[in-house]
């Protein structure tokens, strides 16, 4: 599964990489990804957040009590309900998309075009919202059925087709169709969700699930599916609130060298930079992690439920805090070696790595939510994710406002606004769970957090020295030395500090590199 998850983080990579040289912070590009972040939006609040966390548990539970036919059926209930309601949804969007763009980027009114292009590209992306709803539920069946390299790899369809595709049509076949090379790259993402689902539908038919149109709203599952994903829409919608705050503030600056272009994009390429340590590490820990918790709770089984949890989150710590100081160190060399090219510049590289270190600082937050949030909901308590969501909007917006109206920070300002609101939820969750359950093996995560400080500090003071040594020389060979140095001194130091997580970060690593070369055994 790591190798899966990597891979797909790798060729999300590789999109943005292609996105970037194409067409920089320009325009169309800003255009294109406020077009694509309001179907996506709508992906995390229907999709991937409320619908994952009511129907795992759920169905898990279905598998566990009632056995594999009562298990499919409930899964023909949620997908044709998601045909229906989340088709209407994409038709509204479509028709809806200039308003939505109005409210998503008020400041692109200011630049002619800005906001029409924005708007057809949201109309022509708006079905990705369907195709990566009946995704996720693909997804949360397998991830259910322990089978985890399969949706793992599943992305990374999105991002070879959507790029293959987007060119094909937008550059080879787009000046004789008519269409330029963004709406090509529109139509690539359309493809890219497709891709997604239709990977995914093999494996699930021979697990024995094979969709079947089924409509009966009174039943149990369904319903407490439904009842579920009320607040936990709630709570998502929230998140999606800050994001929207964030994307209206982006709209309005304006750059003292790109003007009312670029602040949109660089935190998008930021952002989606980050992605790599959050899928490999928050991502993948909470999608082994909720099946495992759903699997105790439905057993009530609660020394395990902790245990499990205490122990992913250790590991969480141990994987994110050194990865969010080795970005904030070289995370503009990397910006820079994958990057800068084409029409990302060297300017464009300063900004973006520049919100890749405010964002980075929040990387252990985003990925304790990740594994925390689906805990509740395992335990049929949606409430509670609900009311902490609802509050970071209010810290969200205060916060945003004074980085960027009081200290004047730009987009900075809006991605330190974001890793504090991850930090901020993460805590809170922290802190009611372990209230909710009688405990959460509090010293042992404590030790572990300590401890991946400590040893994150030293790997910081040997990358920082080596950075400074080698600060002239071309990304790419910054990056070659700077990397390795610093994970190996992060392994010793951790090892001599008796982290109890290192042993299961380098078997999930290293394992299949062990499997495939058996000299190393005994030796990592």
């Amino acid at each position: 599964m790591s190798f899966a998850v990597a891979l797909s983080r790798v060729s999300g990579l590789v999109r943005e990489m292609v996105m970037s040289r194409l067409f920089g912070s320009t325009m169309p590009f800003d255009a294109f990804r406020i077009g694509f972040q309001i179907p996506n939006l709508t992906r995390d609040l229907f999709a991937e957040g409320a619908l994952s966390s009511a129907f795992v548990p759920a169905f898990t539970e279905s598998l566990q009590n009632k056995g594999k036919a009562d298990a499919a059926r409930l899964a023909n209930l949620v997908a044709t309900t998601l045909i229906l309601v989340v088709g209407v949804i994409c038709a509204l969007g479509a028709i809806y998309s200039e308003q939505l763009v109005r409210l998503a980027a008020p400041g692109f009114s200011n630049t002619p075009g800005k906001s029409e292009l924005a708007a057809h590209l949201t109309r022509i992306m708006f079905p990705f919202l369907l195709l990566v709803a009946l995704a996720a539920q693909a997804m949360g069946i397998l991830n259910s059925l322990k089978q985890f390299a399969v949706p793992a790899l599943s992305s990374t369809c999105f991002n070879i087709g959507s790029v293959i595709v987007g060119l094909t049509v937008g550059m080879w076949a787009g000046p004789s169709l008519g269409i330029t090379a963004i709406e090509g790259m529109a139509w690539g993402v359309l493809a890219g969700g497709a891709l997604q689902l239709g990977f995914q539908l093999p494996a699930l038919f021979r697990a024995g699930f094979v969709f079947r149109p089924t409509i009966d709203f009174s039943n149990p599952g369904l319903r407490r599916i439904l009842i579920m994903m009320g607040p936990a829409i709630l709570g998502n919608a929230a998140t999606q609130i800050n994001v929207l705050v964030n994307s209206n503030l982006a709209s309005e600056i304006i750059d003292p060298m790109r003007g009312a272009n670029g602040s949109v994009s660089w935190l998008n390429y930021a952002f989606r930079f980050m992605q790599l340590p959050l899928g490999l590490f928050g991502v993948a820990i909470a999608s082994a992690t909720l099946p495992a918790v759903s699997r105790s709770a439905a057993t009530e089984n609660w020394d395990e439920f902790r245990r499990t949890l205490s122990r992913s989150l250790g590991l969480v710590f141990l994987l994110t805090i050194p990865s969010s100081v080795g970005l904030v160190l070289v995370g503009k060399a990397m910006i820079g070696a994958v990057y800068q090219g084409g029409k990302f510049d060297s300017y464009d590289t300063q900004q973006t790595g520049l919100a890749l270190s405010c964002f980075a600082a929040g990387l252990c937050g985003y990925s304790a939510l990740k594994v925390l949030s689906p805990a509740f909901y395992a335990l049929k308590d949606s409430r509670t994710p609900m009311m902490v969501s609802l509050g970071s909007v209010i810290v969200n917006y205060a916060l945003a406002r004074t980085m960027v109206d009081v200290f004047h920070l730009g987009h900075a300002g809006l991605a330190v606004s974001t890793s504090g609101i991850a930090i901020f939820s993460s805590v809170t969750l922290f802190l009611l769970m372990r209230a909710k359950i009688g405990g959460l093996y509090g010293r042992m995560l404590w030790s572990s957090l300590s401890r991946a400080c400590l040893a994150s500090i030293a790997m910081a003071a040997v990358v920082w020295f080596l950075q400074c040594w080698v600060a002239a020389w071309p990304f790419i060979v910054q990056l070659a030395i700077a990397i390795p140095a610093g994970a190996i001194v992060f392994y010793l130091a951790a090892r001599a500090l008796g982290v109890e997580e290192l042993t299961m970060a380098t078997d999930a690593i290293a394992g299949p590199l062990k499997r495939r070369l058996p000299f190393l055994r005994g030796n990592l």
